[in-house]
C-alpha cells in the first residue's frame, strides 16, 4: 500500500487474486440435479428420466415452470443441446409445453398410483387367460405401465388445444340462449352441414346434412344400429376375423349372434359372406383392423351387388385419414349410399376423450335410428358440436391432420426399424395407413419366417403377458381372432414419443425369448 492507500500489486497480481480458487459447482440447485451421476453418452435420457420422475412424484406439479435452458445447460455445464432434447422429449409426451414469455411450464402428471390388494402387482395371467374377454381391454387400458403400445389411440398430446379454445370462445360469444335447450336428435345444424363438407372433401361421400345422425363415437352408431337391426328381425351380423374385439362386443351386447367371415389378402371374403347366411355384415374396407389391407376392387363389387340383393353392410371408417405410402381409398358410402351405414369419428382424429361421430344410413333406415338416438340420450353435448364444426368449417382440422399424419408417419418407421432390430423374423401387416402395425409370427401353418419363432411355438396370450410383466402392454392377436390362427401382436404406435416405442419393441423381443426359452 502506499501513502494514499492505493495497492502496489502489479496487475497480474490484481488479476490473480479476482480469479476464484475453483470453477463453479457442477450441478444444478434445480432437483439437485448431478450430472455427474449421468451414464457415459447418455445425458439426454439420465436428465429426461430425472425430470419425468419429479413430475410423476409431484416435486413438479402441474404449473411448475422450468428453468431456461441455457441457464440449466450452463449449471450442469453440459451442450445447451442435452436439455433441449430432454425438453423436446417430455413435451412430445405431452408432460411439458412452452408458454411463450412463461417459459416451459409442466401441464400434465400421471394420475398416482392407486393401492392394490395384496398379490401379484399386475394380473397378467389372468387378464389374458380369460376366456371370456368382456372388459379385458378396459381392464388392461387401466394398469400402469412403462410403455403403452396398445392400438387404438392417436397422439394425444398433439391435441390442437389452442384451436380448440379459440373455436370454443368464439362459439360462445355466438351461441343464443335457444341453443342451449334441447335440440334435434340428429344433432346441430351446423356439424351435420359440416360432416356432409368433410366426407365430401376427403371420403369422396356425397350426403345431405338430413341423413346425418351425430353420435358418441361408434359405438353408439354400432349399439342404434344393432337395435334397430334387431326391431327388423336381423339377429346375425357378421364380422370380420380377425377384427376389433371392441365392435363385436358391442353387437353381441346389442343382442346379436356375431358370423365370423375370413379376411385375407384381398379383404373380407364375399364368397363366406354369401355361404355364411348373415343379413348384415361390419366391415372396415379402407384399412382392415387389424390386419391393416383394403377391400380390392372385385370384392368391392362382390360385396355391394351382395347389398343391392337385401344386405345391409355397416361401413366403419375408423381411421382412413391416416394414410403414409397409398393413395386414399374411397368410402364403400360413396359407391352406393343407400345400401351402406357410414360410421365415422373423431376419435382417431382428435381424441377419443371427446365422444362424437356420426352416422350416415339408407333412408328407408334413418327414421329408426333417429328415434333410437332420441329415446338413448336426446342428443349428444351442443358445446362439442359447434366446436368441432367451426374447426372444420375453419380448416384447423385439416391442418392438425397434416401435422399428425407427419408425426404418426416418423413414429412408424421407428416401430418398423425397432420390429427389424429386436424381433427379427417377424412379419409386419398394415404399415401403410393407419395407427397401429400387426405383427405375426410364421404364416397360416406356423412356417417360420428369417430365422424366426413359429406361430406354433407359443401362445400370443403368453407374449402379451411377458411383455405387461416388463410394463409394456400389447395386445395380442387372439384376441381379435374368432377362429385359430397365427400367433401375433397388435402394436399401437401413434401415442407415445419414439424412444418408448424403441424401447417398448426392445422390451417385447426380451419377452419372446424368455416365452421361447
Amino acid at each position: 500500500m502506499d501513502a494514499m492507500g492505493r495497492s502496489t500489486k502489479s496487475s497480474s497480481e490484481r488479476s490473480k487474486s479476482r480469479r476464484p480458487e475453483a470453477g463453479p459447482p457442477v450441478g444444478s440447485d434445480f432437483l439437485q440435479l448431478d450430472i455427474g451421476r449421468a451414464p457415459a453418452g447418455g445425458r439426454t435420457a439420465w436428465l429426461t428420466d430425472r425430470l419425468r420422475s419429479a413430475i410423476a412424484d409431484g416435486r413438479l406439479p402441474v404449473g411448475t415452470r422450468l428453468p431456461a435452458s441455457r441457464v440449466l445447460a450452463e449449471e450442469l455445464r453440459v451442450t445447451r443441446g442435452v436439455v433441449t432434447e430432454a425438453y423436446r422429449r417430455l413435451a412430445e409426451s405431452g408432460q411439458i409445453a412452452g408458454r411463450g414469455r412463461l417459459g416451459t411450464v409442466v401441464v400434465a402428471a400421471p394420475a398416482p398410483p392407486r393401492a392394490h390388494p395384496a398379490g401379484p402387482a399386475l394380473p397378467g395371467p389372468a387378464l389374458f387367460a380369460a376366456a371370456d374377454r368382456e372388459g379385458a381391454v378396459d381392464a388392461l387400458r387401466a394398469l400402469p405401465c412403462r410403455t403403452d403400445l396398445s392400438p387404438g389411440v392417436p397422439d394425444l398430446a398433439a391435441f390442437p388445444r389452442t384451436a380448440w379454445l379459440r373455436a370454443e370462445r368464439a362459439v360462445l360469444a355466438s351461441v343464443s340462449p335457444g341453443d342451449f335447450g334441447y335440440g334435434d336428435p340428429r344433432g346441430a345444424p351446423a356439424l351435420r352441414r359440416a360432416v356432409v363438407d368433410w366426407l365430401a372433401r376427403n371420403r369422396g361421400i356425397r350426403a345431405d346434412p338430413a341423413e346425418v345422425v351425430v353420435v358418441s363415437g361408434v359405438a353408439q352408431a354400432l349399439g342404434l344400429l344393432a337395435r334397430t337391426l334387431r326391431e327388423d328381425g336381423i339377429s346375425r351380423v357378421a364380422v370380420e376375423d380377425p377384427g376389433s374385439l371392441g365392435t363385436r362386443q358391442q353387437l353381441e351386447y346389442g343382442g346379436h349372434t356375431v358370423v365370423p367371415v375370413p379376411v385375407d389378402q384381398r379383404g373380407l371374403d364375399v364368397g363366406a359372406l354369401r355361404a355364411g347366411g348373415a343379413r348384415a355384415v361390419l366391415t372396415t374396407p379402407a384399412h382392415q383392423f387389424p390386419t391393416g389391407v383394403v377391400l380390392d376392387g372385385e370384392r368391392r363389387r362382390d360385396l355391394l351387388e351382395w347389398a343391392a340383393g337385401g344386405g345391409v353392410v355397416i361401413e366403419d371408417d375408423y381411421d382412413a385419414e391416416h394414410r403414409y405410402d397409398r393413395p386414399p381409398v374411397p368410402a364403400l358410402r360413396s359407391l352406393m349410399p343407400e345400401g351402406v351405414c357410414y360410421a365415422g369419428s373423431v376419435s382417431k382424429l382428435l381424441a377419443p376423450a371427446l365422444r362424437i361421430g356420426w352416422l350416415l344410413v339408407p333412408p328407408n333406415r334413418l327414421d329408426a335410428v333417429v328415434t333410437a338416438k332420441r329415446y338413448a340420450d336426446l342428443g349428444t353435448g351442443i358445446l362439442t358440436q359447434l366446436v368441432l364444426a367451426r374447426l372444420m368449417d375453419s380448416g384447423e382440422l385439416e391442418r392438425h391432420l397434416r401435422h399428425v399424419r407427419s408425426r404418426h408417419r416418423r413414429r412408424r418407421d421407428v416401430m418398423l426399424r425397432a420390429i427389424r432390430a429386436h424381433l427379427p423374423g417377424a412379419r409386419v401387416h398394415g404399415a401403410a395407413a393407419g395407427l397401429h402395425l400387426m405383427v405375426t409370427f410364421g404364416d397360416a401353418h406356423g412356417t417360420a419366417r428369417g430365422g424366426g419363432p413359429r406361430g406354433s411355438d407359443f401362445r400370443d396370450t403368453d407374449l402379451a403377458e411377458a411383455a405387461l410383466a416388463r410394463g409394456v402392454k400389447v395386445h395380442p392377436l387372439s384376441w381379435h381372432r374368432m377362429t385359430p390362427g397365427p400367433a401375433g401382436l397388435v402394436l399401437g404406435y401413434a401415442a407415445g414419443p419414439a424412444h418408448d416405442i424403441d424401447e417398448g419393441v426392445a422390451l417385447i423381443g426380451a419377452a419372446l425369448r424368455d416365452t421361447l426359452a
